[in-house]
């Protein structure tokens, strides 16, 4: 049965919160009350590099803690490919960002900076080569899709704040932000994994939200230590299942990549999945004869009994999914992997919450704030009483 989408307002209601929460994005907001910020580096290690020694793999976390802190976890904001924290500490227009947002909601914040990227220095020798950022696909891919309409629903996208191209100030404010990313995605994973974990070490128990590349990131860390991982709020999590896909043309709009990105299914590191797979190729796969619909690619999935992925069961996910991004086509093919797997995550599309127009770039976009406030309720269902302190 298809679902009814249903306006904002209507999910506002739906989940106890005044209407008039949802419009204070367009008022001048009031001050932050800030009881205490910082940053620290977690991870690293040091290598001998040339007739010296560096340090490689560590992150760097910034962090502001609410006067009224009402939610005992903090959030971990962990960005995409070829971005920084800057995701999300302000938008290219100068609105307030998802950090801000999550501040007024009551919880303390930790803003990431990948090794290697931002406030993290990359260390060449140890990292080797650089995605170098693309003006074009950075057009395509993200603020723009509309202009190039190369998968099914781009044309969908309206909510970038501003003309979407080199020349145009929120533009060009975006792309100076675009920083050049470690190429092997393997080391990637591997990098972020050990780093994100040293991180919850230090800090204890905490909510990740990722976003895009470090999806893939959130898996490997959860799947080690559960018990540091209180809930997962994957904002299009790299994907889909296995292959990349690539936007080809209407009718045949997907094509696999020649090579898998993700042979543990939903990362390029191993999972501990059980039974245990003595190696990724153990994991036997066959790809849907037909899509679940015309527009959507079609998903590689476990051929049965499929293999479980016990740890990732321990605590709340959410998927999001917007409406015109390129992960409008193949998310569904993660939230049935990980179905399949034994694991239930929620998933949300922002089209069936009356949410419509946005790209993959929500954070940024002009309705950010509605989208924030749509992962927050769903924290606090997710996590129930546990998840506030005060009233």
């Amino acid at each position: 049965m298809k679902r009814q989408s249903i306006t904002f307002p209507v999910l506002i209601l739906a989940l106890g919160l005044a209407p008039g929460r949802v419009t204070a994005q367009t008022k001048t907001p009031e001050a932050l009350s800030i009881a205490r910020e910082g940053y620290l580096f977690a991870g690293g290690k040091y290598s001998n590099v040339g007739n010296g020694q560096a340090m490689s793999g560590q992150l760097y976390a910034e962090f502001q803690i609410p006067t009224k802190l009402t939610h005992p976890w903090p959030i971990v904001m962990i960005h995409g490919g070829s971005q920084s924290g800057t995701n999300f500490t302000g938008t290219p227009d100068g609105r307030e960002g998802w950090a801000q947002f999550f501040l007024r909601e009551g919880y303390a914040v930790y803003v990431v900076d990948q090794p290697g990227r931002g406030r993290a220095a990359y260390e060449a020798d140890l990292y080797g080569p650089a995605t170098q950022v693309n003006l074009e696909n950075t057009q395509r891919r993200f603020v723009a899709p509309e202009r190039y309409k190369l998968w099914p629903q781009a044309h969908l996208h309206t909510q970038w704040p501003g003309q979407g191209a080199p020349g145009d100030p929120v533009f060009d404010q975006f792309y100076a932000s675009q920083i050049p990313s470690i190429q092997n995605f393997t080391l990637q994973q591997e990098l972020n994994r050990d780093a994100i974990l040293a991180l919850l070490e230090k800090m204890g128990p905490a909510i990740l939200l990722t976003h895009s590349q470090s999806g893939a990131f959130g898996w490997p860390v959860a799947d080690a230590r559960p018990d540091l991982v209180k809930a997962i709020v994957a904002v299009e999590p790299n994907g889909p299942p296995f292959f990349d896909v690539e936007n080809i043309s209407a009718p045949d709009w997907f094509q696999d990549a020649a090579t898998k990105a993700r042979p543990w299914g939903i990362t390029a590191v191993p999972l501990s999945y059980s039974p245990a797979p003595a190696t990724a190729s153990d994991l036997v796969i066959a790809k849907q004869v037909d899509p679940d619909a015309p527009d959507l690619a079609r998903c590689w999935m476990q051929e049965s009994p499929a293999r479980q992925l016990p740890n990732l069961q321990k605590f709340p996910i959410l998927v999001l999914t917007s409406e015109a991004s390129y992960h409008a086509p193949y998310d569904h093919c993660t939230v049935k992997y990980m179905e399949q797997a034994g694991v239930h995550p929620a998933w949300i599309k922002l089209a069936d919450v009356g949410i419509h127009g946005n790209g993959h770039m929500m954070m940024l976009e002009k309705n950010n704030q509605e989208i924030g406030l749509v992962m927050s309720r769903w924290l606090d269902k997710a996590l129930g009483d546990k998840a506030r302190k005060g009233p």
